[in-house]
């Protein structure tokens, strides 16, 4: 074989295999947000697949159950691309090194790669490839297996709070259901501890679904459950507190609509969705002031003490929401969330007008 050729068939096989090292690195061994392009091919392509299959479901209930299977099939899917590429990296090596013919390489490189041991390098220099695709083989199935505790035990961690909310905040959560309900169980001035525990739960919320991305494709155990909805309730109760309730500021409110939008802006900027990350608090939201009325109305007849004029309130509202309305929508319509108000009932729909860049606020003036 020409040295040339040599060199380029060796190469090829060299740069495949770190292609996969990095994929496995970056998807569950580093922890910090990353898409290498092999995890990324793997799950966009899988996701036409099931979006198509998705598609065809006449109600939530259909595409639901086709899309929860999205999130586990491309975690298991990954490790064979994964082992696919390696197999076709040692082929050409071992090609490379004077294996005649790719059929021979192949038979090589499949019995070195699953351990089989049908096949027995002719030298030294076919026997450290074997050695060697073995122990990656071995590496890559093993870093699938360490890691699904890892991402379950994050999962369940999640869960767990979200079906808690449904006792604060109905089914489907709203924010205004969360300041209602406490207002009738007579805990609405125990409501800090329940921001406190939301602002955890955004922290953790943001470092293990930037670090590990799959976690959001994870559906909940019950359909109309989801991390998506219930983060919009919270933030949307809290900004309620904050901007229509005539009470003295609530600084762990205020908090918590922090640790909510950076939380909900790390993972939409993970997967690529439009946000602006400076908004004015006078940008458009999609709440309208209507709605926004109403809720007011239902807070009063609740017995919840509202601001008298509405006008300031309804600016406050704005200014805070403005922070999450376009990550939580987005997160929305790309989870395929059920039906929540204020967040998934509009997620599609609504588009902003323009994405307006300068310096900004993001934060209504005196919060």
């Amino acid at each position: 074989m020409h040295v040339v050729t040599t060199i380029l068939w060796f190469g090829l096989g060299v740069g495949l295999v770190f292609l996969v090292i990095d994929s496995a690195l970056r998807t569950f061994v580093l922890p910090r947000g990353a898409t290498p392009i092999v995890t990324r091919v793997v799950f966009i392509g899988l996701r036409m697949v099931f979006n198509a299959i998705a598609g065809a479901a006449r109600s939530y209930e259909g595409r639901d159950s086709v899309m929860a299977l999205y999130g586990p099939v491309g975690l298991l899917m990954l490790p064979g691309v994964w082992m696919l590429i390696v197999l076709g990296a040692f082929t050409a090596m071992f090609h490379a090194l004077g294996v005649r013919g790719f059929e021979r390489a192949f038979e090589m490189s499949g019995s070195s790669l699953f351990t089989l041991g049908f096949v027995r390098p002719p030298d030294l220099g076919t026997s450290t490839l074997a050695f060697l695709e073995a122990a990656t083989g071995l590496a890559l199935l093993g870093l699938l297996i360490a890691y699904l505790p890892t991402i379950y035990a994050a999962f369940s961690k999640r869960e767990v709070q979200v079906a808690q909310l449904e006792v604060r905040a109905g089914n489907p959560p709203s924010g205004v259901h969360v300041l209602v309900r406490a207002q009738e169980m007579e805990r609405f001035h125990l409501l800090e501890d329940f921001w406190r525990a939301w602002q955890l739960w955004f922290t953790e919320l943001e470092e293990t679904h930037t670090s590990l991305g799959v976690l959001s494709f994870f559906r909940s155990p019950v359909g109309h459950r989801s991390w998506v909805t219930a983060s919009g309730a919270v933030l949307d109760a809290a900004s309620l507190r904050l901007a229509a309730i005539d009470l003295p500021f609530d600084p762990e409110a205020g908090i918590c609509v922090r640790a909510g939008f950076f939380a909900l802006r790390a993972v939409a900027d993970y997967y690529g969705l439009p946000f602006d990350s400076d908004p004015a608090p006078t940008d458009p939201i999609s709440i309208s002031k209507d709605e926004f009325l109403e809720a007011c109305d239902d807070l009063v007849a609740a017995g919840l003490p509202v601001r008298a004029d509405r006008d300031a309130a309804w600016a406050a509202f704005s200014g805070w929401r403005v922070n999450y309305d376009l990550p939580l929508l987005g997160l929305a319509g790309f989870v395929m969330a059920p039906y929540a108000p204020w967040s998934s009932d509009r997620s599609l729909r609504f588009r902003r007008a323009r994405l307006r860049a300068g310096r900004r606020r993001t934060e209504p003036p005196g919060s």
